[in-house]
């Protein structure tokens, strides 16, 4: 005689036309107080009770048993619908093209199945075709997928928390324009609608977010020379077109003085400005932007893109190595290559510390570093002379 299971451990029968032991469990009860069953199966007893124990140990651990085809897609939409709440569109749309990745190499997969082991196999497979700090990004939105789906009960726990990062491939390091190319791009940039703006972004080391969301109001071209503390012509970086309109850090919210050929530059913008308002007519947008279309509407990074390779070509240097960030990069190895210190160069970029303006920033453009030898020569001078 077949033994009597205890309470609480579900059923267990064979099903003659499907020819497969079936395994029950009651999950809960509605309001109406009719019982939630669940039921796996399996081709031996011993599998149909493997498969009862899960469906138990998911309900004791709170988890929804009706979610057992679960997968890693349906989890990665999900955050990107309701994850992402108060994030700007851009933010969205970058995170939406960064989980391509995911549901391209685990989409399919069960979550409930999905292994650390399946995940380290995955982030080495994509580490081969995008760069380290790609591969980092996919990590994050991966784990904060799995975090999510583990919030509301379709998963036990994150296997990704388990996986290191692999190093994807090399990327493209920023580098820095030295003097003379430097020059040749600012001449080359005179004919541009763009000079202004290479002339700031060289000049004074403005990110060009800031550029970008720069407005008249915050441009005084004039500045306050006659006074017992003389005031120089300025621009007010105080916003950006991140979301919100704040700059990258509080510590960015800056007011930086113009050189001359800044102050010539803004002000032959401002008369090109003035030229496209009369030519618009009633088409023209009022946004007060220093850096805007033909008719005031405001630039994108692809615009800025696209004008700034023109100016890199006409420069007699590849469009293809040159970005309008490096701008500020250059901005910060020439002061630094003509002996401004770090920390002034820290307070000009708005960094909070020298440590980011001198790791990432900061690029060797002497090709032979002339400090310590100048001191010893100075140090040891008497001591040559007297050899000699």
């Amino acid at each position: 005689m077949t033994k009597r299971r205890s309470r609480g451990d579900g059923g267990l029968h064979w099903d003659e036309a499907r020819q497969r032991w079936i395994a029950s469990v009651t999950v809960g009860y509605t309001p109406a107080g009719k019982r939630i069953v669940r039921k796996a199966s399996g081709k031996t007893k011993t599998e149909a009770h493997a498969a009862l124990r899960v469906k138990i140990r998911e309900y004791e651990d709170g988890l929804s048993t009706a979610q057992t085809g679960y997968t890693v897609a349906q989890a990665v939409e999900d955050w990107l619908t309701y994850g992402l709440t108060g994030r700007s569109a851009n933010t969205i749309d970058k995170n939406r093209y960064l989980c391509k990745h995911i549901t391209a190499g685990l989409g399919a997969r069960k979550l409930r199945e999905l292994t650390a082991t399946d995940v380290d196999r995955w982030l080495l497979y994509i580490a081969k075709t995008l760069s380290t700090s790609t591969v980092q990004r996919v990590y994050e939105c991966l784990n904060r997928v799995i975090n999510r789906a583990m919030a509301r009960d379709k998963v036990n726990r994150n296997v990704v928390a388990l996986c290191g990062i692999p190093a994807g491939k090399p990327g493209r390091p920023s580098k820095s324009l030295t003097l003379d190319a430097a020059k040749a791009l600012l001449n080359a940039a005179e004919d541009s609608r763009l000079y202004a703006y290479v002339v700031l972004s060289l000049l004074t080391g403005a990110r060009t977010e800031e550029l970008r969301a720069l407005t008249w109001a915050r441009v005084d071209l004039d500045g306050r020379p006659g006074d017992d503390n003389p005031v120089p012509p300025s621009i007010q970086v105080w916003h950006s077109v991140r979301e919100g309109g704040d700059t990258k850090t509080r510590k960015s919210r800056r007011t930086l003085a113009i050189p001359l050929r800044g102050v010539v530059a803004l002000r032959t913008q401002l008369g090109l400005q003035t030229q496209d308002r009369e030519k618009a007519g009633v088409y023209w947008r009022a946004f007060d932007l220093v850096f805007a279309s033909s008719i005031g509407t405001a630039l994108d990074a692809a615009n800025v893109r696209r004008a700034f390779r023109r100016i890199t070509k006409a420069a007699g240097l590849n469009p293809a190595d040159w970005t309008p960030r490096e701008l500020r990069h250059s901005f910060v190895s020439l002061l630094s290559d003509d002996g401004v210190s770090l920390k002034d160069i820290a307070d000009l970029c708005g960094h909070s510390g020298t440590s980011v303006t001198e790791k990432v920033y900061r690029h060797q453009l002497r090709p032979v570093l002339l400090t310590g030898a100048a001191a010893m020569n100075r140090i040891f001078a008497n001591d040559g002379e007297s050899e000699a």
